[in-house]
């Protein structure tokens, strides 16, 4: 019931499906429920809130449990968000092995451990998947669904199903890959901030600028290949313009950073010269951060329904 937790419980009430959440720790549980009932209230409010259903009627939907068992109990989709420790998940998934039946569908939240990892020699690996969010998983709403070898293909179907009634945006791996895409992706472009940062190109302020008034405005709206494909006269045009010019800077590429050292002191003193790393001045930036992050998916919505 840490962030991810929460996050996916609101998602699920929105969709009108009941959810059990369940925590070792009582207190941890009570603390859940507050912060839900408070972000939905406040949505509501803003008129933000996901879903057909009022945020009285969402919240009801939600029960906690500390007992493993009466928690799993008539599930027919379970979400892990345990912490990114190997041992911990499989732990868990090793305990949901032994009591649940042949029909629940058990998914991890894991973003970069691998499903052979996570569910080899489990007994229901043929239910076994990963669906992993993007941080957090009520604002953003894209979900990778990646298979372990063994997995049934009738479980990618009804993960992706469910999915998309919650109204998040899924996308199917053909298979397991270390980071799945989204960090492959994000890892990319970190390394190559990190170097230009570290060779004193650019600074770290002005770097993220590149990003946030730059590529990411069409990334919000569009992906790179579709973004190649617009900007000549389709991709096969693209690539005869300017695949030398990519070829020529991509050869120029340094190393993998070691995120260490120097660099570190320079990107930090930067980020926190802007933001203070501090709870309340973080927690503040984060809420900035996921109201901006509603009024793009408001914004995208309305231009779909256009």
């Amino acid at each position: 019931s840490g962030l991810i937790g929460r996050s996916w419980a609101m998602v699920f009430a929105a969709g009108g499906f009941r959810v059990k959440l369940y925590d070792i720790a009582q207190q941890q549980l009570t603390s859940a429920l507050e912060n839900i009932c408070q972000q939905m209230k406040e949505m509501e409010k803003l008129g933000v809130l996901k879903g057909a259903l009022s945020a009285e009627q969402q919240l009801s939907l939600i029960s906690v449990c500390t007992d493993l068992k009466a928690a799993v109990e008539g599930a027919t989709f379970i979400q892990e968000c345990t912490p990114e420790n190997l041992e911990l998940k499989k732990k868990i998934f090793a305990q949901l092995d032994l009591i649940v039946d042949d029909s629940v569908i058990l998914s991890s939240s894991t973003s970069c451990l691998l499903p052979s990892k996570l569910f080899t020699g489990l007994k229901h690996v043929k239910q076994c998947i990963v669906s992993h969010p993007v941080n957090p998983p009520y604002f953003v709403p894209l979900v990778e669904i990646v298979p372990h070898p063994e997995t049934d293909p009738s479980t990618t179907e009804r993960t992706y199903a469910l999915m998309k009634k919650i109204g998040q945006s899924p996308v199917k791996l053909n298979r397991e890959i270390e980071g799945f895409v989204l960090n492959r992706l994000q890892y990319a472009v970190i390394s190559e901030a990190w170097r230009l940062v570290g060779e004193g190109v650019i600074s770290p302020t002005d770097l993220d600028l590149v990003m946030s008034d730059g590529l990411g405005m069409r990334y919000a709206f569009i992906g790179p290949l579709e973004t190649m494909h617009l900007n000549a006269e389709g991709v096969s045009n693209y690539c005869e313009r300017y695949a030398e010019g990519m070829r020529l800077v991509l050869n120029t590429f340094g190393p993998v950073p070691e995120f260490s050292g120097e660099t570190v002191q320079k990107v930090n003193q930067a980020l926190s010269e802007k933001i203070p790393a501090v709870p309340k001045v973080l927690d503040a930036r984060r809420k900035w951060r996921d109201e901006c992050l509603t009024g793009l998916a408001k914004l995208k919505t309305q231009m779909k329904s256009d």
